[in-house]
């Protein structure tokens, strides 16, 4: 009899879940019934609060019968099968014959993977694979007992569900929002939620431009494999007709993305306007990396226009790379492109080459660390004119010797010893000497003392004081500046040798460098720092911009503070003050992570200087805010302002709705930009996912069906 009831129960758990693997169909079968008999010689019965178990799998039914003659099974609801997968089927009634790979189900309802309902008055299962639906209804959203129709559903004539392909086929279909007919279709597919990589239409978007008028997005999503795929998405409007295409490919040791698109609108009649963006990356043999970035456009506007990117300097880069403890080589090339239409390429430096390598390394004679580098580099213009066409060739090497003690009441001693070597080349400038060799000499000691307390309150302070005196001999050098022409005073760089960001420029002379940071961390999370330092030096340097706050005698005072809570508001500060607290640069943020939403905004507040092509001050503002306005409801905002010259610049507002069978997305925003390649653009969009297919999962937060 055991073995006999088996087959019953696998055949009843069959017929409402997909085809079973070899390993699930072996696991044991464990039947629990008030009652099991034998109703003469051919009919097995097991009635009164029957549950079959195998594996995860899991039946409950009030009566089943066995008609060994006929091979038909008979369950008697109310039945509830659930599987491994978390697939739920709930019927009134069940008839399965042909070896229980054929039946009927009346009143059927399935919940495939615990988020995609389908009800229907009859559900047929046949081949082993397929459940035939008539007069059904699929949703994901909540339904009430109270008859109330769920926010949305497709009704259709008829569906059938491949649980092998894992596909779902609509016959005679209608959406419907709350209860209201929106869209007909006569035959439509879907896959069900447990595909992740599914062949067919995306979610479209209705989008909406003063420049492009009203249109619509369909994305087509096409797998190509296991590990690539290919999104098509035309892109059609009065003023448009666009087809953008995104491919992704994943490779056992590496990964590949392009984006493009091509374009004919109204804006430039005659021509065919496109992009293409690709970027990857592939980790090699011997720990190198391989990267790659490409970037081109058409023409100036087609990234503005279509609201793809807000760059207005492209960059086409190829790196191949490795890192290591104890040393680190790249080497690399760059083709640059301006968009801007007071730049034009041929007098920008377009093609850039770089190599560099450094080895550290520990000799026990004389204990410290030693680093030996060498760097080579060339940038060149398209121009061969005189001076603005200037090309530049670059050899750079160095060696110095660092090492540290820490002694009497926690003194940190840290001293630096070495010399840079270099060359250079230049060609197409009458003005400068066309090669220039130098050598730079350097040291620098270091004293820190850090102070570590605790305050009445129970919090944790530390008060460090740090002194370094400098030098380098850099009173030869004489090349132009071509790469270090923006420089930053901050923190992280005070007690830096060196503050041009490139080898082009160097520091000379003996200096100190001097400051101090305080910090105190409450037992309740606030957090405060404080930190203060300056540049003192023996000879003027002239090297430095004006604002940058590091040219003369005695660099500007940097100054730098934050104050708020590690998981709440954090405001932090960094300004350049002079002797007579005349401010050169200024910036603050606010950063605030709270239950409902976060809040970030920035200022910043710039002098003019023409030595970093800014003929005017800057001035600006930017906010951004997201809120959660209900558990289903939210809402952002954000916006960006030019005190300087009183106008906005750009601003965005969104709303978005979702529960476990919806998402909704409003967005609109504006680009004030106006200038020979821009007008001024707003956008409006559209998009309403319906959540529990593959292309949108459920969400966390369900409807409530009371009152």
């Amino acid at each position: 009899m055991n073995g006999f009831m088996k087959g019953a129960v696998l055949a009843a758990l069959l017929s409402s879940t997909a085809a079973l693997a070899q390993t699930s169909e072996d696991a044991p079968v464990y039947l629990i019934a008030d009652e099991v008999f034998l109703d003469g010689e051919d009919l097995l019965v097991a009635t009164g609060n029957v549950e079959a178990m195998q594996g995860e799998r899991r039946l409950t039914a009030s009566k089943i019968t066995y008609d060994q003659i006929t091979d038909t099974l008979t369950i008697e609801g109310p039945l509830r099968i659930t599987d491994e997968n978390g697939d739920v089927l709930v019927a009134d009634s069940a008839e399965l014959t042909d070896e229980m790979r054929e039946g009927i189900l009346q009143g059927a309802r399935v919940v495939l993977d615990q988020q995609l309902q389908i009800a229907a008055a009859e559900m047929g299962r046949s081949q082993g694979r397929y459940r035939q639906m008539s007069k059904a209804s699929v949703t994901s959203c909540k339904v009430c007992d109270d008859g109330r129709a769920p926010l949305w559903q497709i009704r259709a004539r008829r569906v059938i569900h491949d649980t092998e392909e894992k596909q779902i086929y609509f016959e005679d279909a209608t959406l419907r929002f709350l209860n209201v007919p929106v869209f007909y279709a006569p035959k439509m597919r879907l896959p069900d939620p447990t595909v992740k990589r599914a062949r067919g239409f995306l979610i479209p978007e209705l989008v909406s431009s003063s420049t492009l008028g009203t249109g619509v997005r369909t994305p087509y999503f096409l797998p190509l494999g296991e590990h690539a795929d290919i999104t098509a998405t035309p892109y059609l409007s009065a003023e448009t007709t666009t087809l953008e295409l995104r491919f992704r490919q994943k490779f056992r040791r590496g990964e590949i993305e392009v984006n493009a698109a091509g374009s004919r609108d109204t804006l430039r009649p005659e021509e065919f306007r496109s992009y293409l963006f690709a970027e990857g990356s592939f980790y090699l043999p011997e720990d190198f990396r391989l990267s790659f970035d490409v970037e081109t456009v058409s023409d100036d506007a087609y990234l503005i226009d279509y609201d793809y990117s807000t760059k207005d300097r492209l960059d086409s880069s190829v790196t191949l790379s490795r890192h290591k403890y104890n040393s680190a080589f790249e080497v690399s090339g760059t083709l640059f492109e301006t968009l801007r239409s007071f730049e034009t390429n041929a007098t920008q430096a377009s093609r850039l080459g770089q190599f560099s390598y450094e080895h550290r390394l520990f000799p026990k004679a004389v204990g410290g660390e030693v680093r030996l580098g060498v760097e080579a580099h060339e940038h060149t213009r398209e121009s061969d004119e005189d001076v603005v066409g200037r090309d530049v060739q670059r050899v750079t090497a160095n060696a110095d010797w660092r090492r540290s003690w820490v002694f009497g009441p926690g003194f940190d001693f840290q001293s630096m010893a070495g010399v840079t070597a270099g060359h250079f080349d230049l060609d197409d400038d009458s003005t400068l000497t066309q090669a220039e060799d130098y050598t730079i000499p350097y040291a620098a000691a270091t004293l820190r003392w850090p102070l570590q307390g605790r305050g009445p309150d129970g919090s944790s302070q530390i008060l460090e004081p740090i002194i370094q005196i400098a030098w380098s001999d850099a009173s030869s050098f004489n090349v132009p500046n071509d790469e270090s022409t923006r420089v930053e005073f901050d923190w992280g760089n005070l007690f830096s040798m060196n503050r041009f960001p490139a080898p082009d420029q160097a520091e000379d002379g003996l200096r100190a460098n001097i400051g101090a940071q305080w910090t105190q961390l409450g037992q309740d999370g606030t957090y405060s720092r404080l930190a203060l330092g300056r540049v003192i030096r023996q000879e003027r340097e002239d090297r430095f911009s004006e604002t940058s706050g590091l040219s003369g005698l005695e660099s500007d005072w940097l100054f730098e503070a934050s104050v708020g809570k590690l998981d709440g508001p954090l405001l932090s500060a960094r300004s350049l003050l002079d002797d007579k607290l005349r401010l050169a640069k200024a910036e603050a943020q606010l950063n605030w992570a709270f239950p409902r939403g976060t809040f970030n905004a920035t200022y910043l507040w710039l002098t003019e200087d023409s030595a970093e092509d800014r003929d005017s001050p800057v001035s600006e503002w930017t906010f951004a805010t997201a809120y959660k306005l209900t558990d289903t409801w939210t809402g952002n905002l954000s916006w960006r302002y030019d005190l300087e010259n009183d106008r906005s610049t750009r601003a965005a507002m969104g709303l978005v709705y979702e529960n476990e069978c919806l998402n909704v997305q409003l967005s609109t925003s504006r680009r004030f930009t106006d200038s020979d390649n821009f007008d001024p653009t707003s956008n409006f969009e559209v998009i309403v996912s319906l959540l529990g297919f593959s292309a949108g999962r459920a969400g966390a937060v369900r409807q409530s069906c009371k009152t």
